[in-house]
């Protein structure tokens, strides 16, 4: 989960102005609208809204940009709009604007669950300016304390049970912190003196030559630890590849630049369907060492059940275990393929003859697509089932696509909820039948020349699937002609 602090504005308050307009598009939904008067409701025009804060404003000629305006932003879906609400009105209070009339929007616009907050930094009762001085390092530890409170998320013990890890060297313990979203600080004058940080907030001092570091490893784990290496590599994808991430210089960079992405420098992960697997299933944690965009030259192994780290080529060497490839994929995009409810063979090829389908030039692969037996929880599924029904009638929601399968079953895959599932099982065997009926029975291009008119429900997909592919036939059944023909 990440919080942003929205670049300081004039004195008009455009937030208010911006989320009511996401509102009226269908893309924002107000949520909570908090220490308004009571002729100030949801049922309140924007400009009252305005007129309230500026009111409020006023009465501080000194402030010239009152407008404070955040966003919080959870991982794709991992937590509701009712959850983002709460929240936010709980970060509110960390932050010292509890008191302050607010307005919490959910937006629905992107892949990741996110609300928007709006209000002034002029104190309602006082007239003061609320103190804003190291404003964006006191919301990331205003929201770490939020959700502390309202999970259980204690930062500090995460931390502490980190450092009793078994290292024996700095290096390791680096990579460690690195790995769980902390980073390892020397001090300039003193660097024996080192600082932990998470999202820039300071959260616990150190002294390296203080380090307790343990060269000796358990034989025995390190048996154990072998023998899964060797099993699992035979089960998983061990075909690793590089993963680009752009976004950081990407939102330092004016837009005019953004069109030369090749040349920009990505940071740069290297992954594996196997790594995943371990991670998951054991609790051991493969991170690959590099330069630059070189391939990795070393690995270290954080084995979490113990709670120790190896070098990697203690365990087994990195060849042994890994074919190294040169394929590549953007991080965004590989993030999103990883929340795909990915549940068998069937639904991985679906999901990259949708994705072929869509982008040609694509350079996604199978080994890329792992496996994710997760099940979404009841509000996503809910939504897709929904969107599924709505779009049967109207065809009319870019993020429904309806595919058939090899074994005849129709399928959907929910692009922006990263849902893959059976329409039967969503909207009914009845209303399913409907959809089977020669009349009006899906097909691809290739089936259409002996069968009847494709249904009116699927056929705007394949149709716009056909025109970005270029091809005049159905570029997922053309796909699997090919794959069938190279076996």
């Amino acid at each position: 989960m990440i919080i942003k602090i929205m670049a300081s504005a004039g004195s008009g308050f455009p937030g208010v102005n911006y989320n009511d307009k996401k509102i009226n598009e269908g893309k924002g939904e107000l949520m909570k609208m908090k220490n308004f008067p009571s002729f100030i409701n949801e049922d309140r025009s924007k400009q009252q809204v305005q007129d309230y804060l500026k009111a409020i404003s006023n009465g501080n000629k000194k402030v010239l940009k009152p407008q404070f305006h955040a966003m919080i932003s959870t991982k794709f879906q991992e937590h509701s709009k009712e959850e983002l609400t709460k929240i936010a009105e709980d970060f509110m209070d960390e932050m010292g604007y509890g008191k302050q009339p607010f307005i919490i929007i959910h937006h629905n616009d992107t892949e990741n669950n996110h609300v928007h907050i709006v209000t002034t930094r002029v104190d309602k009762e006082t007239g003061k300016k609320i103190n804003d001085s190291y404003e964006k390092l006191k919301a990331q530890q205003a929201l770490s304390d939020t959700l502390e409170k309202l999970y259980g998320i204690k930062s500090d013990e995460k931390l502490n049970r980190l450092l009793n890890y078994k290292i024996s060297s700095l290096n390791q313990l680096e990579t460690l912190l690195n790995r769980n979203g902390y980073k390892l600080r020397k001090n300039a004058t003193d660097e024996q003196y080192l600082t932990i940080l998470r999202n820039g907030v300071i959260q616990q001092t150190l002294f390296e030559n203080r380090l307790i570091l343990d060269n000796k490893n358990d034989k025995n784990r390190t048996k154990q630890l072998r023998a899964i290496l060797s099993k699992y590599k035979n089960i998983y994808s061990n075909k690793v590849f590089r993963v680009e991430d752009f976004r950081k210089q990407e939102g330092m960079l004016p837009e005019e630049k953004l069109k030369e992405k090749d040349q920009l420098v990505p940071k740069i992960e290297f992954e594996s369907e196997l790594q995943k697997k371990l991670r998951d299933v054991f609790g051991i944690d493969i991170v690959f060492h590099h330069k630059d965009e070189y391939q990795p030259f070393g690995y270290t192994l954080i084995d979490h059940k113990t709670g120790t780290v190896y070098k990697g080529s203690e365990i087994m060497e990195k060849n042994e275990l890994f074919e190294f490839t040169t394929k590549k994929i953007d991080k965004k995009l590989f993030e999103s393929l990883k929340d795909y409810n990915v549940r068998n063979n069937e639904s991985k090829i679906l999901l990259l003859d949708f994705l072929k389908a869509r982008q040609p030039k694509n350079e996604v692969k199978e080994f890329m697509l792992f496996g994710n037996k997760k099940l979404k929880n009841k509000e996503i599924y809910n939504a897709v089932r929904n969107d599924v029904r709505e779009y049967l009638k109207k065809q009319n929601n870019p993020d429904i696509n309806i595919i058939k399968s090899e074994d005849g079953k129709y399928y959907v895959i929910h692009s922006r909820l990263h849902y893959i599932g059976e329409v039967e099982a969503l909207i009914g065997e009845k209303q399913y039948q409907q959809l089977l009926d020669p009349n009006i029975l899906v097909t691809s291009k290739t089936e259409n020349k002996t069968r009847n008119v494709l249904n009116a429900a699927v056929n705007e997909l394949f149709f716009e699937l056909m025109k970005s592919s270029g091809s005049a036939k159905d570029p997922a059944e053309q796909e699997r002609k090919k794959r069938r023909k190279r076996r």
